[in-house]
């Protein structure tokens, strides 16, 4: 059993789907009822671990398997001395065979399993309720008596552990299946890690989640995933790891004594407006704290003609920048539309045809949503070897996908891959649990970053950052490179923000944190010892 943390390894995610195929292998090569078996012990020890002190365990099981596991749950916590209470939700006569054979122990177990309906018992503090509700084959809404179990669930003042993922909750999407649905504090999932544990509204109803593959590893370790989780831990070391991980590229390598500046890259910043030119400094200082070795700013704002930031001098003032030689353009990297207003307009054709490696954010993409001759310049740099990585928050990705932002958040991997797929780019869909895309592969769920990343300038930051990076990666596939180097800015930039804390963090301090953390951390000598 292993806690999911943000500082994770790469690791692999399952849909419905896969996850289905994962559990049909490990049941072939199985004892008869010994997967059911198995995660009930998982989930016992899980429930004492995280509630030592508890007296009391009401074990709330449904009409399936996920109730089977909490049947088998439910006979160890009573071997172990405490006072088990199980309430089924459905019939038993009706439970399929492996939780049918859970509840028949149950019952010579002496384990107390009260009728439909009853009302649970009254738990204090340090006791632990279990959710056994419902497993991943649920695709409605809770209704009836679960949802009158979610809710009493939902009201208890004690820890609430969720069996393989919360009731009521959309495995691969994160998303609510209606208004019923547990908020679990902890979440156990079983045999795989499902994606919508850590995206959407997952992350606030799962809580923290833990893995355990019940003994079937192997069944795992061969079987497709269908997304990955990504932190800010490195991705060595796993099964399932693709051939080109983040830490591999770019930072991982100590600098040479005989290196300069230029040996850096050039970033450019093509953004800021009347009124927005603070975006524009913050990427620009996002992008020389990431390491490259000189960035350039060009200011969208007439006004601004000799003006430098004030804060980080070092950072060079070039207006006009896009509009100079085309091999100095050719060379470079550039994030383009931090509060750039309806100015960002006029450069962006010049540069989504020369730029080699271009971050479009904000302002860019609002341009890009409004005007098919962009929209065709984006998708014709791929064929020409040049790469483009887009971070859109969900409105600005409904606006591209020509559809609402219920409908982005409904199923934010599709909504990052269609996005990917549709202007052949790397396309990072920010929120909770972002998500980064490319064509032809599966995507990453990010697995750092809170709340207080919710104000003004964060993502002005991220767009920096990412470029910062980027134009000091080695050279490869120029959209693989992009895609890996868009994952470990994302990491980097949540894990910034942790732990979480009250209230927002202000933009500046993200990036002198994030500049501390690379000095100190990520680019740590490797731990040869094991």
């Amino acid at each position: 059993m292993q806690a999911i943390r943000s500082t994770c390894r790469l690791l692999p995610l399952f849909d419905v789907a896969a996850s289905r195929s994962v559990e049909a292998r490990a049941l072939a090569s199985a004892e008869p009822h010994a997967l059911m078996r198995r995660a009930g012990l998982a989930v016992a020890q899980l429930a004492m671990a995280v509630a030592p002190h508890a007296r009391r365990v009401w074990v709330a099981a449904g009409p399936g398997n996920n109730g089977g596991d909490g049947l088998e749950a439910a006979i160890h916590l009573r071997a172990w001395g405490r006072e088990v209470h199980v309430s089924l939700v459905g019939d038993a006569a009706a439970l399929p065979a492996d939780a049918r054979n859970a509840f028949d122990r149950a019952v010579a177990a002496g384990v107390a399993i009260g009728q439909q309906g009853e009302a649970p018992p009254a738990l204090g503090a340090n006791d632990i309720a279990i959710d056994a509700l419902l497993g991943i084959g649920a695709s409605r809404a809770p209704q009836g008596r679960i949802a009158e179990a979610i809710a009493a669930l939902n009201a208890l003042p004690c820890a609430l552990l969720a069996v393989d993922l919360p009731s009521g909750l959309d495995a691969d999407t994160g998303q609510p299946l209606g208004e019923s649905c547990v908020i679990a504090t902890y979440t156990l999932a079983l045999l795989t890690l499902k994606p919508g544990l850590f995206t959407g509204a997952g992350r606030d109803q799962a809580g923290d989640v833990w893995l355990d593959a019940l003994d079937a590893e192997d069944a795992v370790a061969t079987s497709p995933a269908s997304a990955w989780l990504s932190g800010s831990g490195g991705s060595k070391g796993d099964g399932h790891k693709p051939s080109v991980h983040p830490e591999d590229r770019a930072l991982s390598a100590p600098r040479r004594h005989a290196q300069h500046k230029g040996s850096f890259g050039d970033v450019a910043v093509v953004a800021g407006a009347p009124g927005m030119t603070g975006a524009a400094w913050m990427a620009g200082r996002a992008a020389h704290a990431a390491g490259a070795g000189r960035v350039y700013v060009d200011l969208l704002d007439d006004a601004s003609a000799g003006v430098g930031d004030p804060v980080r001098p070092e950072l060079m003032f070039r207006r006009g920048w896009w509009e100079g030689d085309a091999k100095v353009l050719a060379a470079a990297t550039v994030v383009c539309g931090c509060g750039g207003g309806e100015a960002v307009r006029t450069p962006l054709p010049r540069l989504l045809d020369l730029v080699p490696r271009l971050v479009l954010d904000a302002d860019a993409l609002n341009a890009l949503a409004s005007d098919a001759s962009l929209q065709t310049a984006l998708r014709a740099r791929a064929m020409r070897g040049l790469a483009t990585i887009v971070t859109p928050h969900p409105l600005e990705a409904a606006r591209l996908l020509g559809c609402g932002t219920a409908q982005v958040q409904a199923d934010r991997l599709s909504s990052a891959q269609k996005l990917a797929e549709k202007f052949q780019c790397v396309a990072v869909l920010k929120g909770s649990g972002s998500v980064i895309a490319t064509p032809g592969t599966a995507p990453r769920i990010n697995a750092t970053g809170n709340a207080s990343l919710a104000s003004a300038g964060t993502g002005d930051v991220l767009a920096g950052w990412l470029g910062g990076l980027w134009a000091q990666a080695a050279p490869g596939d120029m959209l693989k490179v992009a895609f890996d180097i868009a994952a470990m800015a994302v990491a980097q930039h949540g894990a910034a923000a942790e732990p979480l804390r009250p209230g927002s963090m202000r933009a500046g301090d993200l990036i002198e944190l994030l500049h501390q953390r690379l000095r100190r951390e990520w680019l740590a000598p490797p731990n040869r010892s094991g």
